[in-house]
């Protein structure tokens, strides 16, 4: 049976519960126990799926298919635990679940009310799984206080009563304000965000704290005494320099002793550390530097980006070089010269993204990269790119484009090298969609197969000729262009295992120029960077030397 670690937070969002969460489970592990971490967001959405970038960051997507918040790829790049659909959920999934349940009359004709249907529901998908891990860590979304999180605090102070006791502990990430007027930290906004917690029956049994100064033993003493928590148990969260630090920090600071003192664990296991310092050291002690530019479309907010910026940074620590990430509006030369906007990167990517603007940008970025040799990674929509580039410049296919874009301007302006996808197979079973189908859930999600060509570049990276990888996207790259293309030197070395998909494209006699349908960055950890995150920092890192 599982132990059960609580996390919510209070004051202020954005103060780092995802990474504290995912932090301790690592520190859990290195103490020789299993973990798997959990998110429960109060939106109504049912998932993020349909959100845009700038709401909630960048979608993160499971093997499994779910559309998830992008915490859940902190919790896998920590631990290494590969999330499952069954680790998120939403207010809008557990609302739809129960009207769904109502309407098969499975209430029996009860009045369907928050309590106990749906705390009972929330309840139902905290405790799946609870024989497979000695820890689950359930993170709450939103600040305590929030009206829509209150089903979800009402859910786990019902779990945890319903629990033998000493099974469930409880954290609270807050904020310690430094007020540079008076030269101190203010402990009131915690202590008011406990009170609200007490209020609604939690009672927190480590506050975590973040901080920009060190917090003095008084305030430490005034925390532990008005919050009732022991003083050990208030554990600082300083600002560090790459989120990576963050297991050392927290474990210097004594939280993963506390959360074994909290559930009466004694002797505690020893950690072994060796894999985050070993990451720590590859962080701090580099050769050099490279530039990558990420040309997007949601530059103005990088948590879009999350997962790439993330992979770079583990391709940087593999290559033991610091990674320069910029962001280039891809809008910024839709109708200009590329050259100026990117000729001072060692490497060029093109991310994944929905819609046609910014598009012309994008396949200009592509261009660029092809003509002056200069590594290309483009992902996803990236690579849709930069075949539409190939077919109109190399191919001769002038008005090359998508059936996205045309679909968006409702006319015929494209030759569609690449369409909607309408019929594909998801394990043993097809599947089919249209464009007037839900936005919602309905594109190809999920791990998938792909076979490499033997003797291609990807083959080479990977040291493999098949591999799986994650998909998120509703058009494909239309396979009658294949022979066409590649007469021209855009070679398909990855396809589906039926040959109907293309999944890798990658241009002959270039040092590094290679597309991908999936997106291999969902995939990658600092102390298992992506074999394509790897690589491409690599010949970056050639690029720069030549420079």
């Amino acid at each position: 049976m599982a132990r059960y670690i609580f996390i919510t937070g209070g004051v202020v969002s954005s103060l780092g519960k995802g990474l504290a969460s995912a932090a301790l489970g690592a520190l859990l592990q290195a103490r020789g126990y299993s973990v798997r971490l959990r998110k429960l967001d109060p939106y109504l959405n049912v998932d993020p799926g349909t959100m845009s970038p700038f709401e909630h960051g960048e979608v993160f997507v499971t093997d499994d298919g779910a559309e998830t918040d992008l915490d859940l790829g902190h919790y896998e790049r920590f631990t290494g635990v590969a999330a499952r659909m069954t680790d998120s959920i939403s207010s809008g999934r557990v609302y739809s679940n129960v009207l769904e349940n109502e309407r098969r009359g499975d209430y029996l004709g009860k009045t369907i009310q928050v309590i106990p249907h749906v705390t009972n529901e929330i309840k139902d998908f905290i405790n799946t799984g609870d024989d497979e891990v000695d820890f689950m860590l359930c993170e709450i979304g939103g600040t305590v206080g929030d009206i829509e999180g209150l089903p979800f605090f009402e859910a786990i102070r019902q779990f945890a009563q319903d629990k033998p006791r000493g099974q469930c502990i409880f954290m609270h990430l807050t904020l310690l304000p430094w007020l540079a007027a008076s030269g101190e930290l203010k402990t009131k906004p915690t202590q008011h965000s406990v009170k609200e917690l007490r209020s609604i029956g939690l009672q927190p049994d480590i506050l975590v704290c973040r901080s920009e100064q060190p917090i003095p033993e008084k305030e430490r003493a005034k925390l532990a005494l008005f919050c009732n928590v022991r003083p050990e148990s208030v554990i600082a969260a300083y600002d560090l320099k790459s989120i990576y630090e963050a297991p050392l920090a927290y474990h210097r600071e004594g939280l993963d002793q506390a959360v074994l003192d909290a559930f009466q664990i004694s002797p505690a296991p020893r950690p072994d550390l060796t894999v985050w310092q070993d990451v720590y050291d590859r962080i701090h002690t580099t050769d050099g530097t490279v530039t990558i530019g990420v040309v997007g479309k949601y530059t103005q907010l990088e948590d879009a980006y999350k997962s790439i910026k993330e992979a770079l940074i583990h391709g940087g620590m593999a290559n033991r070089i610091k990674v320069n990430v910029e962001w280039v509006d891809a809008e910024l030369f839709e109708d200009d010269d590329a050259a100026p906007h990117l000729e001072r990167y060692h490497a060029i990517l093109v991310p994944g993204g929905f819609g046609e603007r910014g598009t012309e940008g994008k396949i200009k970025a592509a261009q660029f990269a092809r003509e002056r040799n200069i590594p290309y990674l483009g992902i996803c929509l990236g690579m849709q790119m930069a075949v539409i580039e190939a077919a109109r410049n190399l191919a001769g296919l002038d008005k090359a484009g998508s059936e996205e874009f045309d679909h968006e301007a409702g006319g015929k302006r494209f030759e569609p090298v690449v369409y909607h996808l309408k019929e594909w197979i998801q394990g043993n079973h097809p599947v089919t969609r249209n464009l007037n189908d839900n936005k919602g859930g309905t594109m190809r999600l999920g791990a998938y197969t792909a076979s490499l060509a033997k003797g291609s570049k990807v083959s080479e990276v990977y040291g493999a000729t098949e591999i799986e990888e994650r998909h998120r996207h509703r058009y494909e790259v239309d396979v009658t262009y294949r022979e066409k293309l590649e007469e021209c030197g855009l070679w398909f070395s990855g396809m589906s295992p039926d040959g109907r998909l293309p999944e890798i494209v990658e241009v002959r006699d270039h040092p590094w120029f290679i597309g991908v349908q999936f997106h291999p960055e969902l995939k990658s950890k600092p102390f298992e960077p992506h074999p394509l995150f790897k690589d491409f920092v690599r010949a970056a890192k050639e690029v720069s030397r030549l420079v």
